[in-house]
């Protein structure tokens, strides 16, 4: 079987398509029901409401709202299943591509480059597992038998090995993002490996690989990235792949219709029609999900200016139908990755009714910073910390926070990151590995309206933080449970 598969890979070109191929499955979004990114991130999270027409439109999502998921939410397996498809790719190529031999048309740096990408993209699926679900089945080979399909699972710690092994190899393989042609933007860079890196030992609380990765990140990439000057360009159309961009997920004008057809069948994003306004008083309408709350809401400083960029705060003219458009009490609707135009606070127009071309920002500087300030803190260094913080505040015009020590710096972080990245997917990972899940997901609860309140499950510490492996997964791979499940 391996000598069969080997002989596609007889040029540079072909290996090229299969890590192109790689990356088709951070696109995905839709098999048997949609399960965006967002429905974790941020709707798990005290930012986020499910929305919706009602209570029980997307009933998988609205049980991650309310932690009242079981093991066969359809969702979470659809989100599963998707990350090891790419890793499947991810895997094919790095086994085949290595064995390759240099050409005229397959340079040793082209080869690199290749491998590279694939290191990169099989850490970031992990990643997007190991967050959800904790400690998962590492595979890192293909699968040709039926025979070695089935593995068991590694813990969380491995998993992060695992992960930061390939990155730290991609990181030496990959370009600078100005060293790719236009026509590649979108691929993974030496950039967006040590973001990565940065993050992920933030992650893994190996604090001073992390501080390590922030300073190496902000000294070679000084002249590759920088903060957009106005906040709500980061989020335009014409904008994508833009000079804060380090990593985003790439998607295009999709005129086809292919509801229903599972992974794979659209080339646009369902996350703007997803996240519109249900009304009809901003022009073409969306489905409501993903209501940023009334606690995301209040968290933002006076005079804030990424409050009115992130939320839309609709009139009571701008209300058409109440008993769609007001979930439980909550009037709020996203504005970022809507395509909506700041100004005249009108949508524009999709060539298809459910498709987007907008791309997912998955990595961004400000980002960045905020994470190697969180890294500096852990590291002793509050106040060096604070430059970093401060670097964000400014470009939105806020005065400079004042904070010292650990404890008060960390604080200042939390808050940073909650106003400048809500409804981009990072709330619900940042409090579970920060610790505070518990204590931030109680208090929000005590603050909601009795009608959230009555549908809310309690948060239980030790289960809640992590999500249940699929049924299906467990009953074919013979798989533990994750606790409480």
């Amino acid at each position: 079987m391996t000598n069969e598969v080997g002989d596609y890979f007889i040029s540079g070109a072909a290996a090229e398509q299969v890590v192109t191929a790689a990356y088709v499955p951070l696109m995905w979004e839709y098999n048997n029901t949609y399960f965006s990114e967002f429905f974790i991130g941020d709707i798990a999270s005290d930012d986020a409401l499910k929305g919706g027409q009602n209570i029980s439109d997307m009933a998988a999502a609205y049980d991650i709202d309310n932690f009242q998921v079981v093991d066969n939410n359809e969702l979470l397996l659809d989100y599963y299943r998707a990350q090891y498809q790419g890793i499947a790719r991810a895997n094919l190529a790095l086994e085949q591509i290595d064995a390759m031999e240099i050409s005229s048309d397959f340079t040793s740096s082209y080869k690199n480059r290749l491998m590279g990408e694939a290191y990169f993209l099989r850490a970031y699926y992990y990643f997007r597992l190991v967050r959800v679900f904790g400690g998962v089945p590492l595979v890192l080979t293909p699968t040709y038998s039926s025979a070695d399909w089935k593995v068991a699972r590694s813990s969380a710690t491995e998993v992060y090995e695992s992960i930061i092994s390939d990155l730290e190899k991609a990181e030496k393989y990959l370009p600078l993002k100005t060293e790719y042609a236009s026509t590649d933007m979108g691929r993974a860079t030496r950039g967006a490996a040590q973001a990565m890196l940065l993050k992920v030992n933030l992650y893994a609380k190996n604090y001073t690989e992390a501080a390590k990765w922030g300073e190496t990140f902000t000294s070679e990439q000084a002249s590759e990235y920088s903060l957009e000057p106005k906040y709500g360009d980061i989020f335009s159309l014409s904008n994508e792949n833009g000079k804060e961009s380090i990593f985003e997920v790439q998607y295009m004008l999709e005129p086809t219709s292919d509801y229903g057809e599972g992974n794979g069948f659209t080339r646009g994003t369902f996350t703007t029609i997803l996240t519109r306004s249900r009304s009809s008083a901003f022009g073409p309408a969306g489905w409501g999900f993903c209501k940023p709350t009334q606690s995301l809401y209040d968290e933002y400083e006076d005079g804030d200016p990424r409050r009115d960029l992130t939320i839309l705060n609709p009139t009571d003219d701008e209300i058409t139908n109440e008993a769609e458009e007001i979930y439980k009490g909550c009037r709020y609707v996203t504005i970022k990755r809507t395509l909506i135009d700041l100004e005249t606070r009108l949508y524009e127009a999709l060539e298809h009714d459910s498709r987007s071309p907008i791309n997912k920002i998955e990595i961004r500087l400000a980002d960045v910073y905020l994470l190697y300030a969180e890294a500096l803190n852990e590291t002793g260094n509050s106040s060096q910390a604070m430059e970093y913080v401060n670097k964000v505040r400014r470009r939105v015009g806020l005065k400079d926070a004042s904070a010292s020590g650990k404890d008060a710096v960390k604080k200042a972080i939390i808050h940073e990151r909650r106003c400048e990245l809500a409804m981009e997917g990072h709330r619900w990972f940042d409090i579970v590995r920060w610790g505070i899940a518990k204590e931030v997901m109680d208090a929000y609860k005590a603050g909601e309206t009795d009608e959230v309140k009555s549908a809310m499950s309690d948060f239980v510490e030790g289960k809640h933080e992590l999500f249940p492996i699929p049924y299906e997964e467990v009953r074919l791979g013979g798989l533990e449970q994750n606790p409480g499940y």
